[in-house]
This record gives structure tokens, C-alpha cells and sequence, in this order.
């Protein structure tokens, strides 16, 4: 579905990209995992739009996308969702969500199937769509939660989720990775998960692409990744045991 390849950014003389290739199959979940300021986020900024790549190539079933504007790869298919949550305060929960059903598709659509594929979405991940519902009442994890309905409000066939059990507690972590793989299975939706939470992602991803210092130092399946000694000096410190 996406196909990575030698894709580089540099912020003047510093590289935080070093020609990082991979692909992404249609259908399965991809963890990608690293130490802080190995690339992570600045990949998918790359990916997304939010930054020009400086070389390389971003290919979405074949076709370049790399360099285009975000509200273009966004109608092409690929939404994404950020670390940190900025709702639009002024708005209720559903507005928020509606405004990216109406706003984020290629298709044209009215107001009333924006609100309509926002119920849908908020139903999904499991927050109220009563439309005076605003976000102030929402807490860390309902804020992750609408971050993700307005990234599926808008049709995505590729999920780029950034971090989306950051501040989360036990349960809540479990009932996100959970959702993760229902949107999977119930909506088709391709994914890339970046997350610190190891032991939880390695149970929900189907392979995994490590980055450190810009560069991919690994690629493979989760058992196979914990316990590659570079990636366990690199970033995770010790093996990690699946059960």
C-alpha cells in the first residue's frame, strides 16, 4: 500500500531522516518503534504532508505523493493523528469530529452526512455524540480518543497513529490497542502505530521498523525484534517476553 524508499530530511546541516526505506502492506498493522528524536514523527510528518521530504521517494499504491500538500494526501487516503491533541475548543465534541467528515474526504458531502459519519466515528471509539457534548469534559484519554475519530472521520484506507496510549493508564491502554485492531478488522483501514508502550504494541502489531538516529536499524516480526541485540541496546534496554 506504501512504499518508503530512501526518504531523507534534513533541517539544514542536521539529517533527521537518512534515507529510511519500507513498505507497508495493505491489511496489516506496523509498529514503529525507536528512542525519542530518532525520526519517528518527522516520518510521518514526511509521509503526511507537513513536511517536504528532502529526497526520497513516498508512494501510495504506486503513485508519488511525497512533497504534496497535507489536504491533498489526506483526500488520497491517509490520515494521521498527533501526540498531542489540539481540539477545537470552541466547538463540541461532535462539531469537532464533523468538521473533519466534512472537510477531510474527496468526496462531496452536506452537513447532515458530515454529523452522520461522526456519530459513526465517535460511537466507534466510544464517545458520546450527544451534540452539546464539549471537549472540556473529556480527559487525557477521551482527548486520544476524539484525536482518532477525526482521523477515521475522513476515510482513511492508511491510519498513521502517533502515539495513541501516551498518558494512558492499564485499562485504558488495552481498550485502545483493542480498538486499533477492531478499526482494522471492522473498517478495513490499514495502520502504522508509533508507541513507547512495548509490551502492548508487540502484541497488536503484525511486523515492526526500528529507527534510531534517523536511520532504520531493523525490520521484522515482534518475537524477532525483541530480541535483536541492536535494537535491544539501541532502545529497548532488555528482551522483551511475549507471552
Amino acid at each position: 500500500m506504501l512504499t518508503v524508499e530512501k526518504l531523507t530530511k534534513r533541517f539544514g546541516g542536521f539529517t533527521a531522516l537518512n534515507q529510511v526505506s519500507f513498505e507497508v502492506r495493505e491489511g496489516e498493522i506496523l509498529g514503529l518503534i525507536g528512542p525519542n528524536g530518532s525520526g519517528k514523527t518527522t516520518l510521518f510528518n514526511c509521509v503526511s504532508g507537513a513536511l517536504p521530504p528532502t529526497a526520497g521517494s513516498v508512494r501510495l499504491r504506486g503513485v508519488e505523493i511525497g512533497g504534496l500538500t497535507p489536504d491533498k494526501i489526506c483526500h488520497r487516503g491517509i490520515a494521521r493523528t498527533f501526540q498531542i491533541p489540539r481540539p477545537f475548543r470552541k466547538l463540541t465534541i461532535l462539531e469537532n469530529v464533523s468538521v473533519a467528515a466534512h472537510y477531510g474526504t474527496n468526496e462531496p458531502n452536506t452537513e447532515a452526512q458530515a454529523r452522520s459519519r461522526a456519530r459513526e466515528m465517535l460511537e466507534l471509539v466510544g464517545l458520546p455524540t450527544d451534540p452539546e457534548a464539549g471537549t472540556t469534559s473529556l480527559g487525557a484519554g477521551g482527548l486520544k480518543k476524539l484525536e482518532l475519530a477525526r482521523a477515521l472521520a475522513t476515510g482513511p484506507r492508511l491510519l498513521l497513529a502517533d502515539e495513541s496510549l501516551g498518558g494512558l493508564d492499564p485499562s485504558e491502554m488495552h481498550d485502545a490497542a483493542e480498538m486499533l485492531k477492531r478499526i482494522r478488522r471492522g473498517l478495513g483501514v490499514t495502520i502504522v502505530w508509533v508507541e513507547h508502550i512495548m509490551a502492548t504494541l508487540m502484541r497488536v502489531v503484525d511486523r515492526i521498523v526500528v529507527l534510531d538516529h534517523g536511520e532504520k536499524i531493523a525490520e521484522g516480526l515482534p518475537l524477532e525484534i525483541a530480541e535483536h541485540p541492536q535494537v535491544v541496546e539501541a532502545y529497548l534496554g532488555e528482551k522483551i517476553v511475549l507471552a
